[in-house]
């Protein structure tokens, strides 16, 4: 895909995007534990997801993936309202602040600010 697909294809159909985060964590699991490895994810996605599936997701990300990483991010690309996956997700930044964050990218202009704060060091750190 190339960087104009990426931000103006309006494609629809059926993500579940708690499939793309168990393969995250099967990758983890096998290839970088975290007593060897810093891991740090970056999630981008347009927030659409199967109704019921952004619960599951929650749940992996608090109980399974974010215990084995650094950090966690998670890039919502779209300029309408937020989605049922950033709704689910703010639980999991109150619950694990030091170690998910997330961003909202609406215009091109918005790439480099955004990972920049992303992954920018934090004070104490």
């Amino acid at each position: 895909m190339n960087e104009d697909e990426f931000f103006y294809s309006r494609e629809t159909g059926g993500t579940i995007v708690s499939s793309a985060l168990k393969k995250t964590l099967e990758v983890i699991e096998e290839r970088f534990p975290k007593h060897e490895w810093n891991v740090y994810v970056a999630q981008a996605s347009d927030g659409d997801n199967w109704e019921g599936d952004s619960s599951i997701c929650s749940k992996l990300l608090r109980e399974q993936i974010i215990p084995k990483v650094q950090y966690f991010s998670y890039i919502e690309i779209t300029d309408r309202d937020h989605q049922n996956l950033w709704r689910e997700y703010e639980h999991v930044a109150d619950s694990c602040p030091d170690a998910f964050s997330m961003e909202q990218i609406k215009t091109i202009d918005d790439i480099y600010p955004v990972f920049r704060r992303l992954f920018e060091k934090k004070p104490g750190l």
